[in-house]
């Protein structure tokens, strides 16, 4: 079973600590909580960096926090024990015993405080069925283990999304942009969870806030999108993480999707061709010129659908995308008037300019900012910014006021002596026909109580 090394251990803490000399290091913060290398090296074992440090440390940035103090501890202890659930990593519940209940790790004071209360049999029977419930969970989902696989979990999400014909009535194109915003930062990060603003998911989409929180939760609905914590109230982002619906998953067509082709039942004559490219739509959707009063969504999916060399009908982009074909024709019309499509007898192409090296469209950074300002949508990405910009330092000084507001002690009306602590009586003339039970608000009596 592989190792984690703990920090610092090829240099021991008597030399840490006591070497003045420069380049030596100060002790790290595993040698400063009474944990010698070598035994944080042994509990910590086939653990990830992230686990070992949780395991070590304790919840140092809140990712467990529940109602109260007992919640956090067996939510900090089952994440322990996922991770400690990994193919070809898994503990034995002998070391899950020995890292949280016989070393004096901070992520195992939960599991020692329940050790106190009920006895070291309850508590090993306890962490022993966390950790087989940790196993059953972590075997029914395909395990990621390196960078590679999640790259290929957000490749069957984006394979996925590209198959799906998004409805643009039931807010399809706000869906769509959501989900390329998302796979681009999960590729990113090499996995599946995410961090995002509502603020900064608006403007990736080019939208309003309301418009991206609706894509939120219609994508919620229908399975595409988990939400593992929210940052309302905070100053951190939503942490977030996409996922395949139960539908798409089993193989089934998803909402929207084309019959097949073919003389079994389905239409003959569907093109062969990808209802979107996310990957593409990705450099599209947040610059002016496919802004709504612009091109739009609906602009930018049949731009990407072009190729400079092989030209297709507007039937062929309608049955492609979904869309209307009054839509479809007025989209392809207005990409042909700023001169990012060709038509020719009938077909489009993508225009040379914006043609790749395969073919496909390529950003180009001066010709869209000129059909921007040719439909009067530039200038609208950075105004939406600045306005958040804006919006975030009103909120900042807003918490910092709050914080503020709740240091300041109220002020105590009614002296130290006036009311006896143990009667309740009030000893002081001067505050008779006062009603002094809350020292911070005395109120007079009414003139019926000295009748």
């Amino acid at each position: 079973m592989p190792h984690v090394l703990a920090r610092g251990q090829s240099i021991g803490p008597t030399r840490r600590q006591n070497s003045n000399a420069p380049g030596i290091a100060r002790p790290s913060a595993r040698d400063r909580r009474g944990i010698a290398p070598r035994v944080a090296a042994t509990v910590t074992k086939g653990l990830s960096g992230r686990m070992a440090q949780l395991l070590l440390d304790g919840d140092v940035e809140g990712r467990y926090e529940g109602a109260n103090e007992s919640e956090s501890g067996y939510r900090l202890t089952m994440a322990l024990a996922v991770g400690a659930s990994q193919p070809g990593r898994a503990w034995a519940p002998a070391d899950f015993h020995q890292a949280l209940l016989y070393t004096p790790t901070l992520g195992g004071t939960w599991a020692r405080r329940l050790r106190a209360r009920k006895g070291p049999e309850y508590a090993e029977r306890k962490l022993t069925a966390m950790l087989t419930k940790a196993r059953s969970m972590v075997a029914s989902q395909p395990p990621i283990t390196c960078r590679h696989s999640a790259w290929e979990a957000v490749a069957r999400i984006r394979q996925a999304a590209d198959s799906m014909t998004w409805n643009s009535r039931d807010g399809g194109d706000s869906d769509l942009k959501n989900l390329t915003v998302r796979l681009e930062l999960c590729e990113r990060a090499g996995g599946l969870d995410h961090e995002l603003s509502l603020r900064r998911q608006a403007e990736l989409m080019g939208c309003v806030k309301q418009t991206a929180a609706d894509s939120n939760r219609r994508l919620r609905e229908r399975g595409w999108l988990v939400l593992d914590a929210s940052g309302a109230g905070t100053e951190q982002g939503s942490k977030w993480r996409l996922a395949l619906p139960e539908a798409v998953r089993e193989g089934g067509a998803g909402p929207g999707h084309p019959p097949a082709a073919g003389p079994g039942g389905g239409r003959d004559g569907v093109p062969v061709v990808h209802t979107t490219d996310t990957k593409a739509l990705g450099g599209l959707i947040g610059h002016d010129a496919f802004h709504r009063y612009g091109h739009g969504t609906s602009g930018a999916r049949l731009l990407v659908l072009l190729d400079a060399a092989d030209g297709l009908s507007a039937k062929d982009l309608q049955q492609a995308t979904g869309l209307h074909r009054t839509t479809v024709s007025r989209r392809l019309r207005l990409l042909v008037d700023d001169g990012l499509a060709v038509e020719l007898e009938g077909l489009f192409y993508l225009a040379q300019s914006l043609a790749g090296p395969v073919g496909a469209v390529q950003a180009d950074e001066e010709i869209l900012a000129k059909s921007a300002v040719e439909r009067g949508t530039a200038g609208a990405g950075e105004r939406r910014r600045r306005r958040h910009q804006h919006e975030r330092v009103l909120y900042r000084a807003w918490r910092t006021l709050g914080r503020k507001l709740r240091q300041w002690k109220r002020a105590c009306l009614v002296p130290a002596g006036v009311v006896d602590p143990d009667t309740g009586e009030v000893l002081d003339p001067q505050w008779a026909g006062w009603d002094v039970s809350d020292p911070f608000r005395p109120v007079p009596l009414p003139a019926w109580v000295s009748q």
